[in-house]
């Protein structure tokens, strides 16, 4: 699977009112890569995710998945397609009303092809991957720490095994400690079943700990794009200040000791 590319960028270009935030951008995400989305603010990193996902069109250019158009064909077509990918948003965004069994269980009962041991068998085991206990399944959102609620907002992300997982800002509000052991559970996880990742992050530790690609946003388009080292080669301010500063060094070099 290494090599085809999963999600590609043709001639991306988004409009907020009279500001450009991408102009024309091209860019290919190739499978079984970690893809980190960085920028400053602004500099749209989480529209593109979301674009990506389908929750924004862009104004110019089209978002395609596993080679094909993400809005061509019918609703069903278009469904189909979708569950092949999962998000984890910012804050987790689990129903508040719903229990953590029933958060993991929605997009399962959403296909409406399984039937209810299936369900629960399901539930269980997502809840175990994300180092989750059965008696969680019981908590409401309120319960749950910080920690938790991004694990079981994982657990959903995961309920439909798909090719695709997309991040935005993974680890922002949890502690140092609670961030790294959240890191190193997605990196476990890709590494056994071998999904895409792309992220959007700030954090350094994070970037240094998870990414095989970095795409830099800035100015409306794609910075640069490659590896940590080969990022931090070239020569533009914004790199600098991001990449380069001693606190920032000293951010990577903690990140690149969770590997």
């Amino acid at each position: 699977m290494s090599g085809q590319v999963v999600i590609e960028l043709r001639g991306l270009s988004t409009r907020f009112g009279d500001t450009w935030v991408h102009k024309g951008i091209d860019l290919e995400m190739e499978a079984g890569q970690v893809i980190a989305l960085v920028g400053g603010s602004g500099s749209g990193k989480t529209t593109m995710l979301r674009q990506i996902v389908g929750l924004l069109r862009p104004t110019e250019g089209e978002v395609r998945l596993f080679g094909e158009p993400l809005f061509a064909g019918g609703r069903l077509e278009q469904a189909a397609r979708r569950r092949r990918l999962g998000m984890l948003f910012q804050q987790g965004a689990l129903f508040s009303a719903f229990s953590v069994y029933e958060n993991v269980a929605f997009p399962l009962r959403e296909i409406g092809t399984l039937t209810r041991e299936e369900i629960d068998d399901l539930v269980m085991l997502k809840l175990a991957m994300v180092e989750l206990r059965p008696e969680h399944a019981l908590l409401m959102p309120a319960e749950l720490s910080g920690g938790m609620i991004k694990r079981v907002a994982l657990a959903r992300a995961l309920a439909l095994e798909p090719e695709l997982l997309l991040l935005d800002e993974p680890t922002a509000g949890l502690d140092p400690d609670r961030s790294a052991s959240f890191v190193r559970l997605i990196r476990e996880l890709q590494e056994q079943l071998g999904f895409t990742v792309v992220l959007v992050t700030h954090d350094l530790d994070t970037l240094a700990a998870l990414s095989s690609r970095i795409a830099v946003l800035a100015g409306g388009r794609i910075l640069a794009f490659g590896t940590l080292e080969e990022i931090m080669e070239v020569d533009d301010p914004f790199i600098e200040r991001f990449f380069l500063s001693e606190r920032s060094q000293k951010a990577l070099a903690r990140g690149k000791e969770m590997n």
